[in-house]
């Protein structure tokens, strides 16, 4: 039998974003966290290198703004890049409040006013500004933040709940545009269980799980941005994925990311043979931004016709590689390869989605009531490329200023009643669940294939065919069938590689990550892909 909940802010999503809004409400208000897995499926549990603030007397917000500025490609939105650097330090500073066990510097600069907590480096750093926890940063304040949730009187924490759709005043036929809550699997019970709320928020990561190769866990599948879409909602520069250069090449090894912190110290990326081959791309070399970097290991692999390259750090002291990287160097020992030695065998694979949901500074989307923060959202942040650990500062700052907003906003609003339940009764169960297997697999390969790191007109059209085709039949199949975990993911996925790939399409030029031969020049003026809903047959 299916349920009704009633709650002042419902959060779909478990990560640093969603956890950083709960925290920063008021206890008095009623709120909602569900995770459609465990708590700590998502990808802010395995972030490695850090978080990127404004944190050291030698470092300036000019500088992190022109850094984040200039890897963005022309693209980001500049009052969306000082707000986020401006908001940096006293992100970090509540974060540390909250407990979060940053590794400290053993040997501070005291008569410079150095921070007290180690600064690392990373690609396209002009300063050490990331501020981590050993290797497992992600981890850290994932747990803190967890713990923190756990001892609050009015945080609902509910695992195994997957949101299938939003419930707007438009959608029931009601006058207005507001959203109203969602409908929400659980996968305990099988039913379809509908949350009412005066505010939602979608904190669902990104859409990594687009791609047959991923650093991202199982749950990126775009769910926030789909059912933003389905909402009424714009979406913008979903054209643009980031690609992470080294991911552990390993037929075991199932999405095990190599930190960008290991080439910030110094990781060297060489040939089979031994040969360097960065300083041929970028004058950076290895500290180059990651879609340079991604591509020039794409080039080098096409050209040579190799399975992987190597990232090599064993040139550093082994105590120093163990102490820095203690994630990383017992991963790779579980895989006989002891990176103290030898170098370590990467690959390119999808990892962050740079596009999302359009939002303002407070993550307000275009639906009334409806916020979207961290992976899921297009702050303007990123631009055509995001700059190492800039993701985990956007997720807290936006976090908090999403949480103020709601606030404001609070005694305004009426919560809403009687929603309709979710209506099951015109559907059965499918007994041919190997064609959403099926239609999975054919997406993330011919996306990985035709919308990857390198494009042209010709692969673009013919995954625009292909990802219509799958949508017609996936379509058929969720009007027909009772609602899965995997059917929800299948729907929301093809639904976002359908926006990925117009996006792609509408952009005549080379530009961050979208690197097309058809159009390999940049254009003089940039231009973000707006997508509108009312448009969505073009």
């Amino acid at each position: 039998m299916s349920q009704h909940f009633s709650h002042d802010v419902l959060v779909i999503g478990s990560g640093a974003a969603g956890l950083t809004l709960a925290l920063n409400l008021p206890k008095s208000l009623r709120i909602a966290v569900i995770s459609k897995g465990e708590l700590a499926n998502g990808s802010t549990y395995w972030a490695q290198g850090g978080v990127a603030a404004v944190l050291d007397d030698t470092d300036t917000v000019e500088s992190h703004v022109a850094d984040t500025l200039a890897a963005g490609g022309g693209l980001c939105r500049d009052e969306a890049v000082r707000f986020t650097v401006e908001h940096s330090r006293e992100a970090i500073e509540w974060l540390i409040a909250q407990g979060v066990p940053f590794t400290r510097d053993e040997q501070p600069d005291r008569e410079s006013g150095s921070f007290e907590f180690h600064l690392t480096r990373e690609g396209g750093h002009s300063h050490r500004r990331i501020i981590h926890a050993a290797d497992a940063t992600g981890a850290a304040i994932f747990n803190t933040l967890l713990l923190q949730a756990r001892q609050h009187p009015n945080i609902e924490l509910l695992e195994q709940r997957v949101a299938v759709d939003l419930i707007t005043e438009r959608k029931l036929g009601r006058a207005g545009d507001r959203c109203l809550g969602a409908y929400v699997l659980d996968r305990n019970t099988g039913e379809v269980d509908t949350f009412q709320a005066r505010f939602v928020v979608l904190a669902t990561g990104g859409a990594a799980k687009v791609y047959l190769y991923t650093s991202n866990p199982d749950g990126a599948c775009g769910d926030g941005i789909a059912m933003a879409w389905r909402a009424g909602c714009r979406v913008g520069n979903l054209e643009f994925n980031q690609f992470h250069p080294t991911c552990l090449y390993h037929p075991l090894a199932k999405s095990f990311l190599i930190t960008e912190a290991i080439r910030g110290e110094g990781g060297l990326l060489k040939l089979p043979n031994g040969e360097r081959f960065m300083h041929r791309f970028d004058p950076r070399e290895e500290l180059a931004p990651r879609d340079i970097v991604a591509r020039a290991i794409d080039h080098e692999m096409k050209r040579l016709g190799i399975d992987c390259v190597y990232l090599d750090i064993s040139h550093k002291p082994a105590e120093f590689i163990r102490s820095h990287f203690p994630t990383v160097h017992e991963r790779c020992l579980d895989f006989g390869i002891d990176i103290t030695r030898e170098p370590i065998p990467v690959v390119p694979a999808a990892h962050y989605t740079c596009g999302g949901v359009v939002v303002d500074k407070a993550g307000q989307t275009d639906v009334p009531g409806l916020y979207a923060i961290g992976e899921t959202s297009f702050t303007g942040l990123h631009g055509a490329n995001r700059m190492a650990s800039n993701s985990l500062l956007e997720c807290i700052v936006y976090g908090r200023s999403a949480a103020q907003d709601i606030v404001q906003k609070f005694a305004s609003t009426d919560l809403p009643s009687d929603l309709p339940s979710w209506d099951a009764s015109q559907v059965t169960d499918s007994d041919e669940d190997v064609i959403i297997a099926h239609n999975w697999d054919e997406l993330r390969r011919f996306m990985w294939d035709y919308v990857g790191i390198v494009r042209t007109s010709k692969r673009l059209m013919r995954a625009k065919h292909r990802v219509r085709l799958l949508l017609s039949e996936i379509d058929e199949f969720y009007s027909n069938y009772r609602v899965s975990r995997d059917l929800i993911e299948l729907r929301n996925l093809a639904t976002v590689a359908e926006l990925m790939i117009r996006s792609a399409m509408q952009r005549k030029e080379s530009r961050g990550l979208h690197y097309t031969l058809d159009y390999p020049r940049q254009l003089p003026v940039a231009f973000d892909t707006i997508l509108v809903p009312s448009t969505a047959g073009d």
